[in-house]
C-alpha cells in the first residue's frame, strides 16, 4: 500500500494560474469602473448561509437541498454554500433596517452548485452583481441595461458583437392568461401548466418555432430519438402563444404597440407592457439605443423567481461548436426586477432588480475575441543571478525598479543563465538584466529584449553574425537602468504602468 496520496481535484472544479488569473483580474477591473461610476458601492456576505436563507429559489428545483452544498454545523442547523449574491442581498436588507434605501450595491466573488460537470460548466464559478434594492422606478432597471451595455463596451466588446435584450414576466404571464391558461395557485407560485408552457418557450433557441408547436401540443421525438410529451394546449392557444414570440421588430416603442395586440384586455400583460414603454423612455433619454439594448418576446429566465423585466446579455459573434456547426456565443449576463425575494423574511414586499455577469464565460469570449490582454501590468523584468558574489548588488537592482513603479522579480531558482532565460520564457517575461564581475567592475550593466531577441531570431541568416552582433542586447552605464527599461516597455505598446 502505498504511502503516498494521489493529488487530485474534486470533480467539476479547477485550478487556475498566473496568466488567466491576471487577465480576469483585468476584465474585473474596468466592469467595477463602471459599477462605481453608476454609484454602486462593494458588499461582501460570508460564502455560507443557513439553508433556510437560501430556501427552494435555486433555478428548476423544488427543495432546499436541491444542487446546492450543504451540511450540518456544530448546532445541529443545516447551511449551505451559496449558489448566487441575490439571496443573501434579501437576508441583507432585512437585517439591516438602517441601511438607506435605495441600497445600491455590487458583489463579487465565487458561487457553488452541485450540477453535473461538462465542458465549460463547474460546480464552482464567479459572479459579477449589481442590483438596485427599494424602487419601483423602471429607471433602476434600465440602468441596469446601461451598466451591462457600458460594461461589455469598457472591456473591448464592440457594440455589433454584443446586444442586452429585454422582456418582461408580466408580460408573459399576460401571454398565458390570454390564451386562457390559470397562471398562479396562489399570489406567486405557477401553476404546473403555466410553468410547463413558460418552459416550452424557453426552448425556442434550440428546437424552433415548429419545435415549440409540436411540445405545446401532443408531443415530439428529441434529438436523441425519446418522445418527449406534449403540454396539451389546443390550437387556439398555441396560435395565441406562436403569434406572441413571432413578434419583430428594430424598434422598441413599435415592439410595445405590436404587444398590445397579442395580449388583449389582460391588465397584467398591459402592466408589462407600460413597464417597457417607461424603460424605453429612459434609455432613449441617455442615448442607449437599439443597436445596444432591444426588447425581445423570447428571453423568459428564472420562472418563480422574477417579478418584472427581465435582461440577458447576449454575445452575437459566432462560435464552432463541438459537432463543428457554428452558431452565436450566447449568454454571458442577465437579471431581471424580484420584488418577492424580501418579503420571505419582512412579510412585505420590497422592490428590487439587478443582474450578474458570469466572470469565467465572458472570459472565454474575450480570449475568443482576442480581447483578453493583461494592459495593467507589464510581465516582470527578470534580474538575474549569474554571478553568487553579486547577490545583494542583485537584490539592490531589483529594489531600484520596484520603486520606480516597475514589476521586477530576482531570480532564485538553481542552474546557470541558459536555465534562466528558459525560466523567463515559460513566464513570458520580456526583459532580462544580466551583471557580471566584469559589468559590476566598470559600473554597467546589460540589458536583454527577450521579445525583440525571439523576433529577429526568426529572421537571422547568419548565426554568427548574430552571436557576435547581440542586436537585442545592450550595454548601459547603470545609472540609466530604470530609463532604459522605460523604453524598452514604452515600445512594446502595453506599457499601463503608473511610474513614480
Amino acid at each position: 500500500m502505498s504511502k503516498f496520496i494521489e493529488p487530485k481535484r474534486p470533480k467539476g472544479f479547477r485550478d487556475l494560474f498566473g496568466e488567466d488569473i491576471k487577465l480576469r483580474n483585468a476584465m474585473l477591473d474596468k466592469i467595477r469602473a463602471v459599477y462605481e461610476l453608476y454609484g454602486f458601492e462593494p458588499l461582501e456576505t460570508p460564502a455560507m448561509e443557513y439553508v433556510e436563507t437560501l430556501g427552494k429559489f435555486l433555478p428548476e428545483t423544488d427543495t432546499p437541498e436541491g444542487g446546492i452544498f450543504a451540511l450540518q454545523d456544530d448546532a445541529d442547523e443545516w447551511i449551505a454554500l451559496r449558489y448566487e449574491f441575490t439571496t443573501p442581498l434579501s437576508r441583507i436588507i432585512a437585517q439591516y433596517p438602517e441601511l438607506p434605501l435605495p441600497f445600491r450595491r455590487y458583489q463579487l466573488g465565487p458561487v457553488w452548485r452541485v450540477e453535473k460537470p461538462k465542458p465549460g460548466s463547474f460546480r464552482e464559478f464567479i459572479q459579477f452583481d449589481i442590483d438596485t434594492v427599494g424602487t419601483e422606478s423602471m429607471a433602476a432597471d434600465a440602468e441596469i441595461c446601461s451598466v451591462l451595455a457600458e460594461a461589455m463596451e469598457k472591456i473591448g466588446i464592440q457594440r455589433e458583437n454584443y446586444i442586452v435584450k429585454v422582456n418582461n414576466r408580466k408580460i408573459l404571464n399576460g401571454v398565458l392568461e390570454t390564451a386562457g391558461i390559470k397562471i398562479f395557485l396562489d399570489e406567486s407560485n405557477l401553476t404546473q401548466l403555466a410553468l410547463q408552457t413558460l418552459r416550452t418557450i424557453d426552448k425556442l433557441d434550440r428546437i424552433g418555432i415548429s419545435g415549440i408547436e409540436d411540445l405545446l401540443t401532443t408531443g415530439r421525438l428529441d434529438e436523441s430519438g425519446d418522445f418527449m410529451k406534449g403540454v396539451g394546449l389546443n390550437s387556439e392557444q398555441v396560435k395565441i402563444i406562436i403569434d406572441y414570440l413571432n413578434i419583430t421588430s428594430k424598434s422598441r416603442k413599435d415592439f410595445c404597440e405590436k404587444l398590445k395586440s397579442v395580449i388583449g384586455n389582460s391588465r397584467i400583460g398591459l402592466d408589462g407592457i407600460q413597464e417597457l414603454e417607461d424603460i424605453d423612455r429612459y434609455l432613449s433619454v441617455i442615448g442607449i439605443d437599439e443597436h445596444r439594448v432591444i426588447f425581445d418576446p423570447t428571453i423568459v429566465r428564472g420562472l418563480t423567481y422574477y417579478t418584472g423585466p427581465i435582461y440577458e446579455v447576449f454575445l452575437t459573434f459566432d462560435i464552432t461548436d463541438e459537432n463543428g456547426n457554428k452558431k452565436q456565443f450566447g449568454s454571458v449576463a442577465g437579471g431581471g426586477r424580484y420584488d418577492d425575494l424580501v418579503q420571505r423574511f419582512l412579510g412585505k414586499k420590497v422592490p428590487a432588480t439587478g443582474a450578474s455577469i458570469g466572470v469565467d464565460r465572458l472570459l472565454v469570449a474575450l480570449k475568443l475575441l482576442n480581447k483578453a490582454q493583461v494592459q495593467s501590468a507589464f510581465p516582470p523584468v527578470l534580474v538575474t543571478t549569474i554571478d553568487k558574489n553579486l547577490m545583494l548588488e542583485y537584490q539592490k537592482i531589483t529594489a531600484e525598479l520596484r520603486n520606480a513603479g516597475i514589476s521586477a522579480e530576482m531570480y532564485l531558482g538553481q542552474g546557470g543563465f541558459k536555465k534562466q532565460l528558459k525560466y523567463a520564457d515559460k513566464k513570458n517575461i520580456y526583459i532580462a538584466v544580466i551583471l557580471g564581475s566584469d559589468e559590476f567592475e566598470n559600473n554597467q550593466i546589460t540589458i536583454k529584449d527577450l521579445k525583440l531577441g525571439e523576433k529577429l531570431s526568426k529572421q537571422i541568416e547568419d548565426r554568427d553574425k548574430w552571436r557576435k552582433e547581440q542586436p537585442a542586447q545592450i550595454i548601459i552605464p547603470r545609472h540609466n537602468l530604470v530609463n532604459e527599461i522605460r523604453k524598452i516597455i514604452d515600445k512594446s505598446g502595453l506599457s499601463q504602468i503608473k511610474y513614480k
